[in-house]
C-alpha cells in the first residue's frame, strides 16, 4: 500500500514538472529549431528564446500553429498557459534575420576580445549643447579607443538610430581616425523587449545577437560591454559594466578620468581567458591589485 503510494507521488511529482516544462519545435528559414520554455513564460519570453537561436528580434517574428488564431501569439504578454501547446506540434515562424540592423564597418579579426560600446554619456553628452560636438567628447575618447584595439574589437550599440549614430560617431572622428578601426555599428533595431518584476517592460541590448552572428569570433568568454544604464545587459550581466555616466560636459571636460581608468583596466584583463568569470562591478579594485602586483614581476 505503501509503496503504491509512493509510486503514486513519485507519478504526480513527475508529471508535474513534465507540465511544467514545453519543448517546441519552431521551423524557419528550412530550418526546425527546438525551443525549450515554461509553461508559466509569456510569448515574448518564447520570442526572445527564438531570437537567440535564429538572430530574429521579437518585433520581427509572426509565429503560426495549427488551430490556433495568429493574433493570440502576436500578444506578449499572452502566457504558453493559457494557450493549447503541445510539444509535438511544430510551430512555424516567418520573420527576417536582424542582418540590417548591424552595420559591419570592418573584418572581425580572430584572437581578438570583444568591446561593446554604448554612446550617450558613456562616449558623448548628448543633452548639453555647443556650437562644436567635439566639445562633448568625453576626455580621452580617442586615447582610449587606439589603447583597446591593439587587443579588443569594437562595437558601438546606441538606442537611436543608425544615421545618428553614423553621424555622431563620424562628428566625432570616431568612423574615420587612422589609428583603430570600429568592428561594427548596431542600433535600437537590434535591441529587444523585455519584462521584469522590478524593472517592467524595457528594451535591452542582447549581446548573444553578436555572438550568433560571429560565433567563430565572440562569445560570453571574450565580449565586454560599457554601458552606463544596466539594465541594457540585464541578459548578459557577467559582461556588462557600468561606467560612470559622462554628463554636464563642460563642467567635468577636464576632470573626467574614466576612460584613462577603464584603458587599464581593459589591457590589465585583456590576457585572461574567461571575462565572463569577472566582477565588473569591481573593476577599480582590479586596476589597483594589478598595478601593485604586476603581470610580469
Amino acid at each position: 500500500m505503501a509503496a503504491s503510494a509512493s509510486a503514486s507521488a513519485s507519478t504526480a511529482t513527475s508529471s508535474s514538472v513534465s507540465e511544467e516544462e514545453l519543448t517546441l519545435t519552431v521551423k524557419w528559414s528550412g530550418k526546425e529549431y527546438t525551443v525549450r520554455v515554461c509553461v508559466d513564460d509569456s510569448v515574448g519570453e518564447l520570442k526572445r528564446r527564438i531570437c537567440e537561436l535564429t538572430t530574429v528580434l521579437p518585433k520581427r517574428q509572426k509565429l503560426l500553429y495549427p488551430k490556433l488564431i495568429a493574433s493570440r501569439l502576436a500578444d506578449d504578454s499572452v502566457l504558453l498557459s493559457q494557450l493549447p501547446l503541445k510539444s509535438s506540434l511544430k510551430m512555424t515562424m516567418i520573420g527576417n534575420g536582424r542582418r540590417e540592423s548591424i552595420e559591419l564597418k570592418n573584418p572581425c579579426r580572430e584572437g581578438k576580445k570583444l568591446l561593446v560600446l554604448d554612446i550617450d554619456y558613456t562616449l558623448f553628452d548628448h543633452r548639453s549643447t555647443a556650437e562644436n560636438p567635439l566639445e562633448l567628447m568625453r576626455p580621452y575618447l580617442h586615447e582610449f579607443l587606439t589603447a583597446a584595439y591593439a587587443e579588443y574589437d569594437i562595437m558601438i550599440w546606441s538606442a537611436t538610430s543608425i544615421k545618428w549614430v553614423e553621424l555622431k560617431m563620424g562628428q566625432l572622428g570616431v568612423l574615420s581616425n587612422p589609428n583603430y578601426k570600429i568592428t561594427a555599428l548596431l542600433d535600437h533595431l537590434a535591441m529587444i523587449t523585455v519584462q521584469s518584476d522590478s524593472r517592467g517592460i524595457f528594451d535591452c541590448k542582447p549581446l548573444g545577437l553578436i555572438w550568433a552572428q560571429f560565433p567563430e569570433f565572440y562569445s560570453s568568454k571574450n565580449t565586454i560591454m560599457f554601458d552606463d544604464l544596466r539594465r541594457n545587459f540585464v541578459m548578459n550581466p557577467q559582461n556588462g559594466l557600468i561606467i560612470k555616466p559622462f554628463r554636464k560636459a563642460h563642467a567635468n571636460r577636464d576632470n573626467d578620468q574614466e576612460l584613462v581608468k577603464l584603458t587599464q583596466y581593459l589591457l590589465a584583463i585583456a590576457e585572461l581567458d574567461d571575462l565572463s568569470t569577472l566582477n565588473h562591478n569591481h573593476w577599480e579594485r582590479f586596476t589597483e591589485d594589478n598595478v601593485k602586483r604586476p603581470r610580469h614581476a
